[in-house]
């Protein structure tokens, strides 16, 4: 598989909660030229005009501020859980509930069809695991750190490069800018916007999003960008002797075969000579 344009490698980003530190966040994306996914929790948005105690970290944005500022530049929103639960205490309906919910509050909120999550507190059990799939979550993203380019292998424990405060991680993105091989990678980071303020460290935020950015190898994309065209890429169709392949999505697909990259259109069956 090669990502658009040909590419191998793609980068993501991650952060949680809905926060009110997530606009500094996005100004320093949209300058880096980043997207990523924003995982919210729809039902414990801070009522309009609230004015938060001096020295509060973990400030939740209204509804309003929701939609101003989620619904721009490309960037993905995602379930978090409606009101943020620990989902494996929950019964299975309880699970379905917080899941359907926050995904039906988003989607009215953003008028786009949402599909994506991020575990609250991390935490998840295999029956968690499958009431998602059964809310139509197709990617679901832990907490737990791989320090691996590596992509995914199971989409409901999607799990992250590192966090943002990982003492490697300008160690990774440099070992990532050199990769030059074959295999696509994906580097994905998480995190909460908040943590910047709260280590009065926002000049790693700026940092990391100017270090990573404009490589012409790397393809900047949010969570779902990279599930829905892998899962376009999986879905190509070849013929026995590998001389011929069709392309059911709706996707323009690259790959690289025998050295060489070829880019399908959608639904077009290509000869390869």
């Amino acid at each position: 598989m090669r990502f658009p344009g040909g590419r191998a490698k793609a980068f993501t980003l991650s952060y949680d909660d809905g926060v009110e530190q997530d606009i500094r966040f996005i100004e320093i994306m949209d300058k880096y030229a980043l997207k990523g996914t924003f995982n919210l929790n729809s039902g414990i948005t801070s009522p309009e005009g609230t004015k938060f105690p001096k020295g509060q970290i973990h400030r939740m944005l209204s509804a309003s501020d929701v939609k101003k500022y989620y619904g721009k530049n490309g960037n993905e929103v995602a379930t978090h859980g409606y009101t943020h639960p620990w989902l494996e205490k929950l019964t299975p309906a309880g699970v379905v509930y917080e899941i359907m919910k926050d995904r039906e509050e988003l989607e009215n909120m953003f008028g786009r069809i949402v599909r994506g999550h991020a575990y609250p507190y991390g935490t998840y059990s295999d029956s968690v695991v499958d009431a998602l799939r059964q809310c139509g979550i197709v990617y679901a993203r832990t907490i737990k750190t791989t320090l691996s380019f590596d992509m995914p292998t199971d989409w409901l424990r999607l799990h992250p490069t590192c966090h943002h405060d990982d003492p490697k991680l300008f160690e990774l993105i440099e070992n990532f800018k050199a990769y030059k091989g074959d295999a696509p990678k994906l580097f994905y980071v998480w995190g909460h916007t908040y943590e910047f303020e709260q280590k009065d460290n926002w000049d790693r935020a700026e940092d990391m999003c100017k270090a990573i950015s404009g490589c012409d190898d790397i393809w900047y994309a949010t969570n779902m960008d990279i599930y829905e065209y892998t899962k376009a890429y999986e879905s190509l169709v070849w013929a026995a002797d590998m001389r011929r392949v069709h392309n059911p999505s709706a996707k323009n697909i690259w790959f690289k075969l025998n050295g060489k990259i070829y880019s399908i259109a959608p639904d077009e069956t290509l000869v390869i000579k």
